[in-house]
């Protein structure tokens, strides 16, 4: 019975010394939602697209928020920047 309690007793401090602050083991990174099978394709008069990825203010939303890849984040950029221009969005 004793050893039971020992297990019990290590298990708890393990728990109360992970931290938020601490480096995590694993981090998950989510795919891109522009590639792949079914995805839409990135054009300047497809505003509806457009506007998911920039913000209330107008401004384009980065690739960490968005996931997006450093490609597709480049083609967004330039046919948002196009968009703008000719007063679509």
């Amino acid at each position: 019975m004793k050893k039971k309690n020992i297990k019990r007793k290590n298990n708890q401090n393990n728990f109360s010394k992970l931290s938020v602050f601490q480096n995590q083991k694993y981090k998950f990174k989510k795919k891109c939602p522009l590639s792949g099978k079914g995805a839409p394709v990135i054009d300047y008069k497809n505003v509806k697209l457009l506007k998911k990825y920039t913000s209330e203010n107008g401004k384009i939303l980065p690739s960490r928020i968005t996931s997006v890849s450093q490609k597709k984040q480049r083609d967004l950029s330039l046919s948002i920047k196009r968009a703008r221009n000719l007063a679509l969005i």
